[in-house]
């Protein structure tokens, strides 16, 4: 019923920035709590933030919080996940998925992933 496709992702050295893109398919994104994802070789996929279908509430997990934002533009189907002060720590291919947002966390939704999009941090 709805996928979803991640850009933005790219090299950067520590301390720099890039803006990541999920842009959804279908016709019910504006009913979506949408949750940023993130996956570095060997390990489980990680929960890194999420943000509720009207832009209410937002979660951070503490290792990300006031480095980075999510947001979105329902118009567009899109949600973005802008990224300061990145760390090597933060190297990893980020997904994003359906999930249900709440201010102390978030369950996930589906088992549908897309693509993901590779962020690579390294001096």
């Amino acid at each position: 019923q709805v996928q979803f496709v991640e850009s933005g992702g790219g090299s950067v050295q520590p301390g720099g920035s890039l803006r990541l893109s999920c842009a959804a398919s279908g016709s019910t994104f504006q009913n979506l709590d949408i949750g940023w994802f993130r996956q570095v070789a060997g390990k489980e996929r990680e929960g890194t933030s999420c943000i509720s279908k009207s832009s209410g509430t937002t979660y951070y997990i503490d290792s990300v919080k006031g480095r980075f934002t999510i947001s979105r533009d329902n118009a567009m189907n899109t949600v973005y996940l802008q990224m300061h002060s990145l760390k090597p720590e933060d190297t990893g291919v980020y997904y994003c998925a359906t999930v249900k947002c709440r201010e102390f966390g978030y369950f996930l939704l589906s088992n549908y992933w897309g693509q993901g999009t590779q962020v690579t941090v390294s001096s």
